[in-house]
């Protein structure tokens, strides 16, 4: 009789253990789930030149035409931007770029280092700290008439049209516009760039 005693309180006492872990797992706090990406931020994730890039190609002076981007102080500025040209220069595994352009009515000369990477058309401007590296990508380019250039740092986002001369065709601009578009960057976002203005000679160096 006590055996069977012992043992109906054995199993009484497992029941209310079993019951108890079931009620504690049904009060434990889920971890919170993910946001899902956005098809913009999976576009960014991905983000590739779309073609064999040959970078060689890219030397030579090249002129902006258009930027989307959702930098406040660009969309500010809108209609004071400045004309603006930038050389380059293939220097063993870097691109020498030199902007010129007009900054409180002076002509300024900005120098930087793009440098290349195992997949071309791919360039990485080193910053302080790796953090704030910014990726730049030749999307697409033609080398004799314009390039399409993608600044990623972090998870912001820059367009940038260049044209062998200030004024490219209206095709280019339509494509332009449509690849913004991939990553949710409206025409709202669109700086337009004067084609006419640009800097003769150089009066500061930074």
């Amino acid at each position: 009789m006590r055996y069977w005693l012992h043992l109906l309180f054995v199993l009484i006492w497992l029941s209310l253990l079993e019951h108890a872990e079931t009620r504690r797992a049904s009060f434990k706090p889920k971890p919170p789930q993910k946001p899902k990406q956005t098809e913009a931020e999976k576009a960014v994730e991905k983000l590739t030149p779309s073609q064999n890039i040959d970078i060689s190609q890219m030397s030579g002076r090249w002129y902006l035409v258009s930027v989307i981007s959702r930098c406040k102080t660009l969309l500010e500025k809108g209609f004071k931007l400045e004309s603006t040209t930038i050389d380059v220069e293939i220097n063993g595994n870097k691109l020498s770029v030199v902007t010129i352009t007009k900054l409180n009515y002076e002509c300024w000369e900005i120098r930087q280092n793009y440098m290349t990477t195992k997949t071309p058309g791919h360039l990485i401007l080193k910053g302080k700290r790796s953090a704030v590296d910014v990726d730049i990508f030749v999307v697409e380019t033609d080398y004799s008439t314009y390039a399409i250039l993608v600044f990623k740092k972090g998870k912001k986002i820059t367009m940038k049209l260049y044209g062998r001369s200030g004024i490219v065709p209206d095709n280019v601009v339509d494509k332009f516009e449509d690849r913004a578009k991939i990553f949710d960057l409206g025409l709202d976002l669109l700086s337009q760039y004067p084609h006419y203005g640009f800097c003769e000679s150089v009066d500061k160096v930074l």
